[in-house]
């Protein structure tokens, strides 16, 4: 009766269900896993944010399939703030960036064509594929003190049917971004085996540091030799997931920029998603980013360093070096199993946070910390953490 897209395994995983019970028994949870910035306690303008959905704009339908103009201008001049030139007519607006994906797998991909992910990363990218009837193969990254895109597993991974590699810069929950070297080198490979790009930058302005090594928007690096997708969208840009807005801005050699937004165009206009009164308010809200995003910035650069300080002084884990986003990774190095342990913490300290194999990474012994929720509740999760692997 149903497609075999959907055949995914439906039941609870143990870790949900603990959660749920002691929820149901009324007994607190200190959440280390909360992405969601608008239940993190920052402090939104929110009259500001909410005036531009009252303007009478909003009261006439006037469907344009990339998206009204004054935001894709509003988002080309977000950036020429990172150094990059995008011409407005080179976005499309979408209602999110899942929505990007799936647009961009079946512009690129015919069923059963195959894509290349990192891997940790989302685990979002399954579903997407399974929903797009695509397949996906993954290439790694390595962590020696400091993460790494093994370019080696890139090429190991093509099959004749590749259509596109998907770099996630910075990446999630690693929070690496893509060097210069390493791009070279990929954008070499891309070309040479006619690989279009999808580069998703929604954690791009959430960089800990600067960094000449690294690299920016790929909308800045002035290639037109492979075509190439950059996604981002307001759910981390302004730290508003429910305004549900996202874009696509497309570079690469004329020709194919020129196809590809011809045929985007046909598919966002059959379906039309974004709402009116989001992309009139865009404008107004991009004037808002500093503001927002200043304070997510300060909460996870203090958060990530009571993290790291915390665990330098017990033995049995580290925390692993990253550049940028909203996630911390702790490695278990006591060869404890991560989904017992993460259980463990749920039932006997009412912490939650995620095991790595939620983010597909290869070995045992990783855990994944948000560093959005409040000093007071991340430092008292933590504090909670280390009790438990015997460091107080």
């Amino acid at each position: 009766m149903f497609a075999s897209r959907t055949n995914w395994p439906t039941a609870v995983n143990e870790l949900t269900r603990r959660v749920r019970e002691r929820r149901e028994r009324g007994l607190p949870i200190l959440d280390l896993t909360e992405s969601n910035p608008t239940r993190c306690a920052f402090e939104y303008p929110g009259e500001a944010i909410l005036a531009p959905l009252l303007s009478p704009e909003n009261l006439r339908y006037e469907p344009s399939p990339r998206g009204a103009r004054a935001a894709r201008e509003a988002i080309a001049g977000y950036y020429a703030e990172h150094g990059a030139s995008v011409d407005p007519e080179h976005i499309l607006l979408t209602a999110s960036t899942s929505e990007a994906y799936a647009f961009l797998f079946r512009l690129l991909a015919d069923p059963g064509d195959r894509l290349l992910v990192p891997r940790p990363s989302y685990p979002l990218f399954g579903f997407l594929a399974d929903l797009n009837d695509v397949r996906i193969d993954t290439y790694r990254l390595v962590y020696h003190e400091g993460w790494r895109i093994d370019v080696e597993s890139v090429r190991g991974a093509l099959q004749p049917t590749t259509r596109a590699l998907i770099l996630v810069n910075p990446n999630n929950p690693t929070g690496s971004f893509v060097k210069r070297c390493e791009w070279e080198l990929l954008r070499t490979f891309c070309a040479e085996h006619h690989l279009a790009v999808i580069s998703d930058e929604v954690f791009l302005d959430y960089a800990y540091a600067k960094d000449s090594e690294r690299l920016g928007t790929l909308l800045r690096e002035g290639e037109d030799e492979v075509l190439t997708f950059v996604l981002s969208g307001v759910s981390k840009l302004l730290g508003l997931p429910q305004m549900k807005l996202a874009w696509i801005a497309v570079t690469g050699p004329k020709a194919l920029v020129h196809e590809a937004l011809l045929r985007l165009e046909i598919i966002s206009d059959t379906y039309l998603s974004v709402s009116t009164p989001a992309q009139q308010a865009l404008p107004h809200w991009m004037m808002l980013r500093e503001t927002i995003g200043r304070q997510i910035r300060e909460r996870v650069k203090a958060n990530w360093e009571y993290l790291r300080e915390s665990v330098a002084r017990i033995e049995g884990c580290r925390c692993l070096e990253a550049e940028g986003g909203w996630y911390a990774i702790v490695q278990l190095l006591d060869a404890r199993d991560e989904e017992a342990f993460a259980l463990e913490l749920v039932e006997q300290e009412g912490v939650l946070v995620h095991p790595g194999y939620f983010f597909e990474f290869e070995e045992e012994g990783y855990l994944v910390l948000s560093l959005l929720p409040p000093p007071e509740v991340f430092q008292e999760g933590v504090r909670r953490i280390l009790r438990r692997m015997g460091g107080e």
